[in-house]
């Protein structure tokens, strides 16, 4: 498989910023409002809420991605964007998806993926997955079972009963990154192909894969070059698009519509529903941002706050 050429531009460590005009679509909806920024990150790529705590973690790459440099970190940082600390646990290659459960925070590692206490920061396991190129996202299920995406590989891997394993191969969902587990399905958002030399960009939507027979049905038409994914009450979803910088919201037929055009690296979401923010590391501009979407969400999203 040409991973490669599907990871295009992310392999290098410059990158220019590339943004969308409003799709035509979006015009309805109020443009979301900047809330604040924690700036001086170093590549975040996801950010997720421990409501134990009551404080973020971020991963930052602070590196090539995919480069087992020994250079990447993860940060706490208070919900109105303070930092708290920004190198809190060292020992990550290129850390980038995580999940929470049972006070372990579960991070996606190149081609591991790590246990790390949530208390403490230190790292207590190590799941190394043979064969893996490019482990992404992470989501768990209520029974502490745990999904990776592998973009790359087309590959989505499961932690259960301590055995890490791929658990369904299918090129149909063209580059799998983000995840949620949503109704007794696993809901993927992909990225498809980035625009590199000789290579022409290929945008991908959101699938649905079904956990009891591992059944894929593409969720409307493709959207973009996508990243991180959150789910609305309303059926809907929140996502961004890595490549041309921008966050969608996609209705219950798979519709989307542009909310606000970003630069490019939008990556990992998370979407907190009592105060209708969403939260998004900006990969590419060291910085994580919170955005107040002002009456484009008129129903209450599932609370990010719970663990997954």
């Amino acid at each position: 498989m040409d991973w490669q050429a599907r990871l295009g531009p992310l392999t290098c460590p410059i990158l220019g910023l590339v943004c969308f005009l409003f799709a035509s679509g979006a015009a309805h909806a109020q443009t979301p409002v900047l809330e604040w920024e924690a700036k001086g990150l170093a590549q975040p790529e996801s950010v997720i809420y421990d409501p134990v705590t009551d404080v973020l973690f971020v991963t930052n790459i602070n590196g090539a991605v995919m480069q087992k440099d020994g250079n990447g970190f993860i940060s706490r940082i208070k919900p109105d964007g303070t930092i708290l600390t920004r190198s809190w646990t060292k020992g990550f290659n290129s850390p980038t998806g995580m999940g929470l459960y049972d006070r372990t925070l579960y991070v996606a590692d190149v081609d591991t993926l790590v246990e790390v206490n949530a208390a403490s920061g230190s790292i207590e396991k190590r799941h190394k997955a043979d064969g893996a190129i490019f482990l992404n996202d992470v989501a768990v299920a209520e029974d502490g079972t745990v999904y990776v995406s592998d973009t790359p590989m087309n590959t989505i891997w499961r932690l259960k009963d301590g055995v890490f394993e791929p658990w369904l191969t299918d090129d149909v969902l063209n580059g799998p990154n983000g995840l949620l587990l949503q109704d007794g399905k696993l809901i993927v958002a992909s990225l498809g192909r980035l625009k590199s030399v000789g290579q022409e960009q290929e945008p991908a939507g959101l699938y649905a894969i079904d956990i009891e027979d591992k059944s894929v049905k593409p969720l409307g038409k493709p959207i973009g070059n996508l990243d991180g994914l959150g789910a609305l009450e309303s059926g809907g979803y929140l996502v961004t698009d890595w490549a041309d910088g921008a966050l969608y919201k996609v209705d219950v037929k798979g519709k989307a519509d542009q909310l606000i055009d970003l630069n490019q690296g939008s990556a990992d979401l998370l979407y907190f529903s009592g105060e209708n923010l969403v939260l998004i590391p900006m990969m590419l501009d060291n910085t994580l941002a919170a955005y107040k979407l002002e009456g484009a969400e008129p129903d209450k999203a599932k609370n990010s706050k719970k663990k997954e």
